[in-house]
């Protein structure tokens, strides 16, 4: 059995992927843990899981803990580490700790989600310590790409291990506290035991450029714009929004918003005083009557969203909207994998309208908010922990992170996936343990494993379509109509012009009167027989197995 002041960290999403962040620490022996939950967060479907609104760790390790977990923190309020809260809390109800930023965020959340359930926050300071159950917990304040970012320094008496959330290092970084490397140098210095440490841009040299340079460039080609300007950018990056509306101001134009979620944001951050001493901004109907060469457009829609404003724009169907020949759009953004596609769509729209297209191969319009591996070694040097433990990364950024602390001569790096349990006391850490975990899907209203959701068949509906056949019988099993077909996503004829529901009705006809005649009674052997062959014969003339479902009425 584990010592009693044992302490292990148990990622349940967001190791071995970039999204759904969850981390649990427990604290004290196997049999009677305390746990700390950092960060809720989810991620979106790809295609594999067609339909799908959002994607969320498995809480069943959690469930069956309830009663010992203490608390959830939260670092920042992006939607990988703050979105899954309004879905999975109420099946935990346990306490929530999060900065104003994230708890005014999570507040104006519920509008999007009618009949949610309220999460009661209890809103904390950068730089105040908290003691939540047995943990004694530290929140340092770090940079990032959103307001109020923060490193967890939790302190037991098995030792301080640092969770650095999503951090880089940028001493300019726009709104809010610059990172805080005296204090993580202080930390360094009493001792850290273990850093859990972001691992996104593992796998560059270098540092990041600060959110100062972005302002500076935005500036500069907002200014030498000579028409209308659309600007998108992550709506939480309230960073990089000041910077756009200073360029805005700079250059004697007027920013009007276009998009909900960044509508909500700036409300947020307004109220929080991150965007005081600006114009005020104006809503998409101002649109028609500012000049052309005096506008701005702060857009949602950086990922290529469909019903994001930017993809309205950019396909000319937005109600209030239009760009023109000559007009700018700036993607001051990154495309996270899987949304290239949908991007270059609006990309291309735009290029047939003749606007012109600003991304960050042609100036510095954006920087990222995660560590470069100059920034990594800084950190190493100030922290000088025992053991890491690489998270936040796909399988590459992970491996590049383990084998640059090895490199920096971390005496213990232990590479984790999501269920390890992994003791982190120095002497002894590694995978002593393993937990359930997998995901849970938001299908429409529904929260639940992505199998019982259908998610299995639509896969298969997306290749080979579906085929329903209506039979109905006498008591003798005998059909007394033609069968009824109705295929769904299949082609209409076959190579020489034959109707597909000739050649389905014909097989099945046949396969229902080569059975005896005293077993076409059997009312499910009619039905199997009749799926059997109308299957096949789709098989045969396409090459596809489709999905196929027989309904047998019998008179």
């Amino acid at each position: 059995m584990a010592a009693a002041n044992d302490i292990v960290f148990l990622p349940l999403g967001g190791v071995g992927e970039i999204g759904m962040n969850l981390g649990l620490y427990g604290y004290g022996p196997e049999d009677n843990r305390s746990w700390l939950i950092v960060d809720c967060g989810v991620s979106f479907a790809g295609p594999e899981l067609p339909g799908i609104d959002l994607v969320l760790p498995d809480i069943k390790f959690l469930e069956e803990e309830v009663n010992n977990i203490v608390g959830m923190v939260i670092t920042h309020a992006h939607e990988d580490h703050y979105g899954g809260i309004i879905h999975l809390w109420p099946f935990l109800k346990v306490p929530v700790y999060a900065t104003a930023f994230t708890a005014g965020l999570l507040e104006a959340k519920y509008e999007s989600e009618p009949g949610s359930e309220k999460v009661p926050v209890t809103v904390v300071k950068q730089g105040e310590r908290h003691q939540i159950g047995p943990f004694d917990v530290e929140f340092v304040a770090m940079a990032h790409s959103i307001p109020e970012p923060c490193a967890l320094a939790i302190r037991t008496p098995a030792g301080l291990v640092l969770h650095t959330g999503d951090w880089k290092i940028d001493l300019t970084p726009g709104v809010g506290r610059a990172i805080d490397l005296d204090r993580l140098g202080e930390l360094g210095r009493e001792g850290v035991m273990a850093l859990v440490c972001d691992s996104t841009n593992a796998i560059r040299d270098g540092e990041s450029p600060s959110e100062a340079d972005v302002a500076v460039e935005l500036k500069k080609i907002i200014k030498s714009a000579k028409h209308r300007v659309a600007v998108t950018t992550f709506a939480s990056n309230v960073a990089r929004i000041r910077a756009i509306a200073e360029a805005a101001a700079a250059a004697g134009r007027d920013v009007v918003v276009v998009g909900r979620s960044m509508l909500r944001v700036i409300d947020v951050a307004g109220e929080l005083g991150y965007l005081d001493g600006l114009p005020s901004f104006h809503d998409e109907e101002a649109f028609g009557y500012l000049p052309r060469d005096k506008t701005v457009l702060l857009c949602t829609g950086s990922q290529g969203e469909a019903r994001a404003a930017l993809s309205r724009i950019a396909a000319g169907d937005h109600r209030n909207i239009a760009l023109s020949k000559g007009d700018m759009a700036i993607f001051s953004s990154r495309t996270i994998p899987g949304n290239e596609k949908a991007v270059g769509e609006v990309m291309n729209n735009f290029a047939k309208t003749g606007v012109e297209i600003v991304t960050d191969r042609d100036g510095l319009v954006h920087v990222s908010g995660h560590p470069r591996r100059g920034e990594l070694e800084q950190l190493y040097k100030l922290l000088k922990p025992k053991v890491v433990v690489p998270v936040h990364g796909e399988p590459l950024h992970l491996a590049a992170h383990a084998e640059f602390a090895a490199a920096q001569k971390v005496p213990e790096v232990v590479r984790g996936k999501n269920g390890d349990i992994i003791r982190l006391v120095s002497g002894s850490a590694g995978i002593i343990d393993e937990a359930p975990s997998g995901i849970l899907v938001k299908d429409g209203n529904i929260l639940d494993d992505p199998e019982v959701t259908g998610v299995k068949e639509r896969r298969k509906l997306s290749y080979a379509g579906a085929l329903v056949v209506s039979l109905v019988v006498d008591r003798a099993g005998d059909l007394l109509d033609d069968p009824e077909i109705a295929p769904i996503g299949l082609p209409d004829t076959d190579d020489e012009g034959e109707p597909m529901e000739d050649i389905i009705s014909k097989a099945v006809v046949g396969a229902i009167r080569s059975i005896p005649k005293a077993r076409r009674k059997d009312k499910d052997l009619v039905g199997e027989a009749a799926r059997r062959a109308a299957r096949s014969a789709v098989l045969e003339v396409w090459g596809k197995k489709t999905l196929c479902k027989v309904l047998v009425t019998r008179i």
